[in-house]
């Protein structure tokens, strides 16, 4: 067990290296300076207690406080800042809260989504699912080009629930050999994901982008 998962308060995070939606509630932990456990599951063999935690969906991230499960990553996010108040994840003010989740769920269910079906991890993406992802990634573009999307105002929580499009998806194109969101069609939303790599905790929480590459490869 690496030493920064040491648990405290029944703090227990099942997950897998390299999932997104882990990883988000990893960094999530370490922006609020929570100690917690990581229980690294095999998917293909999954534990006793992922599967007593999470018998519904029977899926990682599941995280655990004083024996109660949470499920689904975002949950699992408003959750941990509404426990832990130090560091907050989610702005103050009312309307910039609805703004952050808003843009949240778009992230899950325009992009996220979308992006499963555009580049797979086995086999070639469908041509009306790229032009989906190509959509909503002009959306997101054009937004941040005309607004104060995602500035001081807004949250970290959009920054985390974000790092799938900003991290993963790079990673891929790159394994895939297909570029859809490149720097050069959406140079606002690679600019701001230069200020969130920027981030000590967000960037040693990544996993490793060579080990990556090679797991994409496999």
């Amino acid at each position: 067990m690496n030493e920064k998962t040491k648990m405290e308060n029944g703090v227990k995070l099942f997950g897998v290296w390299g999932c997104p939606f882990s990883t988000r509630v990893e960094i999530a932990l370490q922006m609020k300076g929570i100690r917690y456990e990581f229980v690294q599951e095999d998917m293909n063999n999954k534990s006793e207690e992922l599967l007593k935690y999470n018998p519904i969906t029977k899926k990682i991230p599941v995280f655990v406080h004083n024996g109660q499960p949470i499920i689904e990553s975002i949950v699992i996010l408003e959750y941990i800042d509404d426990i832990w108040k130090d560091n907050p994840l989610l702005p103050v003010d009312p309307y910039q809260r609805a703004q952050a989740r808003f843009w949240a769920k778009f992230f899950d269910e325009k992009i996220d989504t979308t992006t499963s079906k555009a580049l797979p991890m086995k086999g070639e993406g469908t041509q009306n699912s790229i032009d989906e992802l190509l959509n909503n990634l002009e959306i997101l573009e054009n937004e941040m080009k005309v607004g104060n999307l995602f500035k001081e105002s807004t949250s970290k929580f959009v920054d985390i629930v974000a790092l799938f499009l900003l991290y993963w998806v790079p990673l891929l194109q790159e394994s895939a050999h297909k570029y859809i969101f490149t720097r050069e069609k959406f140079p606002h939303i690679y600019c701001w994901a230069d200020e969130i790599f920027n981030c000590s905790i967000v960037s040693e929480n990544l996993p490793d982008r060579v080990k990556m590459l090679a797991y994409l490869g496999a």
